[in-house]
This record gives C-alpha cells, structure tokens and sequence, in this order.
C-alpha cells in the first residue's frame, strides 16, 4: 500500500469536491494502492469556540464578491453531480472538536466515514459541525461509542494535539486545502479532477 495524507476541513467545500473526485479515480480503480489518512487543517484557527453567523463570516472573507467567489466551486460541484444546499448553512463552526471527532474514529477504523458524515451533514443538511449533539449524532450514524465519545467531546480532548497539527501544517508550507500527500512525499495541491487521480494510479501501478 501507498500512504495517500490528506489535509482537509470539513467546512472547506473544496475538501469535499477534492474527495468525491478523489473516489471516484478509486472507484474507476479498485485495485489502486492508496492507504486514505486524514489530517487537521483549519481554515480559520482562530474561530471563536462558538463559531459565527455564517453570513456575517462570508461577507468578512469575500466581501463583495461572494456569489464571484464561490461560483467555480457551485459549477465544480455539478459537474461531479455533487448537490451542496449552501442556502442551509447557517453557522461558520469552530472545527476543533470535528477534527478530533475523525481522529477517534480512525482509532475505530472509520475515519472515512467520520469525515463523508460531516462535510454530508454540512454542506448537504446545513447542520453545525460544531455542536456537541451534532457531532454525537454523526458519532452514533457511523457506530461510534456514543458514551465514549461524549466524554472525550466533553474533555475537550485531543483539542490541542488538533491545534497543533494545524500549526505543523501550516510549517510544511501547506497554505491551504484540500492538499495531498502521496507516499510521504509528492505533493497534490488543490481538488484535482478524477482523471489526474486515474493518472496517478496508473503510473504508481507501472512503476510497482
């Protein structure tokens, strides 16, 4: 197997093109060599543990070119036939917790799922990643211990280790995401199509 590192944000909408492209390169190979990690970026570190209104933060970001900014990522969307309801979002969360969330669940071998559940439930449901009871539904929709995970989520745990990560992150000069790593060492910046991923699992299996 081939370490595939993924550097992402559940609220990222690039992150979540970026994967669903991603599967379908793997979908279309099955036998591709990629062993999938997630790792913790955070588009705004230094969001209030509450979050924002998600209007109030997209008008501080874009200003007024906010319908300019995310038409490519509507049109990037639909062309992979992934449906976002952005109209439903209404919080800009902290993502902190949702990070340490999918790194529990690859403690439990359901990292993937961890992540497909929150960016489903952000940009499909307009649900707050950020809520504790959000984030316990999530946990229980993928077979997580919901008792455990309430503890650690009430703990606070692993709460710095995802700061932290962030901050190594942002040291290896990653700037933003999604970004990808491929066997610790050639860098895939940005949500690429599937075929540049179909590219990839090609060359990788001539070269093996």
């Amino acid at each position: 197997m081939i370490t595939l590192e993924i550097y992402s944000d559940p609220v990222c909408p690039w992150c979540y093109i970026g994967k669903i492209a991603l599967e379908r390169a793997m979908e279309a190979r099955p036998d591709h060599p990629f062993a999938v990690s997630w790792h913790p970026f955070m588009l705004t570190p230094d969001m209030p543990a509450e979050g924002m209104d998600r209007q109030e933060y997209l008008e501080l970001k874009f200003g007024d070119k906010l319908v300019e900014a995310y038409r490519p990522v509507v049109e990037r969307a639909e062309g992979l036939g992934l449906d976002l309801n952005l109209p439903a979002i209404t919080r800009q969360p902290n993502t902190a917790a949702a990070h340490a969330l999918i790194h529990w669940a690859g403690l439990q071998g359901k990292q993937n799922a961890a992540v497909s559940a929150l960016f489903r439930a952000y940009f499909k449901e307009g649900r707050d990643i950020g809520a504790r009871d959000v984030l316990l539904d999530i946990a229980a929709g993928i077979g997580m211990d919901g008792d455990l995970t309430a503890r650690l989520l009430d703990a606070g745990a692993d709460r710095d280790a995802v700061i932290d990560a962030d901050r190594t992150a942002r040291a290896r000069g990653i700037e933003g995401v999604p970004f990808f790593v491929v066997a610790g060492q050639h860098a895939v910046p940005g949500a690429q199509d599937p075929e540049l991923w179909v590219q990839v699992i090609d060359e990788l299996a001539e070269r093996s």
